[in-house]
């Protein structure tokens, strides 16, 4: 009887903790720290974080995007590399920033177009073309200013730009203000006939005038950039002479102004350099304006040294350069005061041409 009470009681105590819904107590020794609440890891939601990423491109996109065209009704968009437009249209566009630089085709500046406007406004600079005209066709660009004081620096990371064309079937080429024009061949570098089309579709071909025939492109020695014309990768003696360009595009075709392609032997020494003044004598306290000029191609970067009595001053980047096309010639005016211990009597001064550099 004993027995039995003594295995009832056994079998009592292993069963009531799961009636009571606790676990059965183990029997082998709990490790240090067993009883503690593990911390949970919680999984981030994979849509968060997709956000996050879409949001940091974002964010990025914008950061090298900075030029939009304003459409219709105030909707914004943003520009493609090319751009096509007709003749005619007006254009509005934007560059996000409060100190920002636009760059456009120059001769708008050059006659100094009414058709352009140009605004700074607190969040953005704004660009106006209206009417816009076949000779408008070319880049519109525009970056940020970083500036510290008086010296400003563009900022790389903060630029927008497009190529626009004005479409006019009347006006298969973008319109020049010369009919003739002159086109220098250096053998160190390309190139460019710039018979640009306003219709990026047109098929442009090149042809000599004498003797009569079309010149082959290759793809390779000679190419069409549709954005500065034919370009002349190695130019030799043998492309000189007078060219033209032909384009079509649903209907007649049409020819451009005629490009007289001159050889041109790289200068191993400094062109020839004349000096000239305002007065061959001056007295104590008057100034002498002297003028150092260039003999030489247009399209060339000089740089100038001044020496004097007194004083040996660099101009280089300093002195005024005033480029002259139709007589080639390429000026350096500096105004020299005169030593109050010094009568001169001309030549007393002394221009030196450093070196000749082709401009990129």
């Amino acid at each position: 009887m004993r027995l039995w009470v003594l295995l009832s009681l056994l079998l009592l105590q292993e069963t009531l903790p799961h009636v009571m819904g606790q676990p059965a107590k183990s029997k082998h020794p709990k490790e240090p720290g067993e009883n503690k609440i593990k911390p949970v890891n919680k999984r981030v939601k994979p849509k968060a974080s997709k956000m996050k990423e879409r949001e940091s491109v974002d964010s990025s996109l914008k950061s090298q995007s900075i030029l939009t065209q304003v459409m219709d009704k105030g909707h914004f968009q943003k520009l493609a590399p090319t751009l096509s437009l007709s003749a005619g249209q007006s254009i509005e566009l934007r560059c996000k920033g409060s100190n920002v630089t636009w760059n456009y085709p120059s001769y708008l500046d050059t006659f100094k177009d009414s058709r352009l406007s140009i605004k700074q406004l607190d969040r953005y600079g704004q660009l106006i073309l209206a009417n816009s005209t076949a000779a408008d066709t070319g880049e519109y660009s525009c970056w940020l200013q970083l500036c510290n004081g008086n010296k400003c620096r563009k900022d790389e990371t903060k630029t927008g730009s497009t190529y626009i064309f004005f479409t006019d079937k009347e006006e298969l080429f973008v319109p020049t203000p010369s009919y003739f024009e002159i086109v220098y061949l250096n053998p160190d570098k390309p190139a460019v006939i710039p018979c640009r089309v306003t219709t990026p579709s047109a098929k442009v071909t090149l042809h000599r005038e004498f003797p009569a025939e079309e010149i082959e492109t290759d793809g390779t020695d000679i190419v069409y950039d549709v954005k500065k014309g034919f370009v002349y990768q190695h130019p030799t003696s043998d492309h000189k002479g007078i060219v033209y360009c032909k384009a079509e595009s649903q209907g007649a075709p049409q020819i451009s102004i005629k490009y007289h392609l001159l050889y041109v032997e790289v200068p191993k020494g400094p062109p020839s350099t004349t000096i000239s003044a305002s007065s061959s004598r001056a007295d104590i306290g008057d100034s002498v304006h002297v003028i150092c000029t260039v003999l030489g191609e247009p399209d060339v970067d000089v740089n100038f040294r001044w020496r004097y009595p007194g004083q040996e001053v660099h101009c280089i980047g300093e002195t005024p350069i005033s480029v002259v096309t139709n007589l080639s010639l390429v000026r350096s005016f500096y105004p020299l005061p005169l030593p109050d211990n010094c009568i001169c009597s001309f030549p007393c001064c002394e221009c030196l041409l450093m070196h000749t550099n082709p401009l990129p």
